[in-house]
């Protein structure tokens, strides 16, 4: 692999542009396509036309995993063990397995806290019996959207605490699928699973 430097010199497809173009290595903060962040001062070839970022050299990718890995905040809960045999059921019930639990768990955050999934009646899952239980495993959530779709969620439904949420989540996931065998959530999980196997 070639090691580039700052003031390095080169062509390539500029977007902006739409032309091939002179490029200058140069140090630039470079957000990311979705708009969900940005890695500092990294090595980028900018166009010597626009000033657009227009390639990002391979020696630059460590710098931004770590940007990226910094932004998946891990959300811990406690939860009783009966929950988490409950998303494992829910798991291969979808065609999935234990590993895929945090993917189910993410992805109902996500649909309820945009409102795909509705929110509504989503703390009267607390005053359920299957709510109680000392809470002795651990459930660790990580990505980039975990910690904001829960304090959306918190918001939605006057929940205090991320773990009431979680709580909250996982019974009506059991509701859905292992109770009500709603036939919607059952495909849209059952194409997560595919796509993550």
């Amino acid at each position: 692999m070639k090691i580039l430097k700052v003031g390095d010199k080169a062509k390539a497809a500029c977007e902006t542009c739409q032309a091939f173009t002179g490029i200058t290595y140069q140090l630039r903060d470079v957000p990311f396509s979705d708009g969900s962040g940005l890695t500092k001062n990294i090595l980028a070839g900018v166009c010597d036309v626009c000033g657009a970022v227009t390639v990002i050299p391979h020696q630059s990718t460590p710098a931004i995993c770590s940007t990226l890995e910094r932004q998946r905040k891990a959300v811990e809960s406690r939860l009783p063990a009966h929950m988490l045999d409950i998303l494992n059921l829910v798991s291969v019930e979808v065609g999935g397995n234990a590993a895929l639990v945090p993917q189910i768990v993410k992805f109902y955050l996500h649909a309820l806290s945009n409102q795909t999934l509705s929110p509504v009646g989503l703390g009267h899952y607390l005053s359920t019996d299957l709510a109680s239980g000392k809470a002795e495993k651990r459930l660790s959530l990580k990505g980039r959207y975990v910690a904001a779709d829960i304090e959306v969620l918190k918001q939605l439904t006057s929940l205090p605490s991320s773990t009431d949420v979680v709580k909250s989540v996982v019974l009506k996931i059991n509701d859905d699928i292992l109770v009500q065998h709603k036939e919607e959530s059952i495909r849209y999980l059952s194409n997560l699973v595919a796509a993550a196997a």
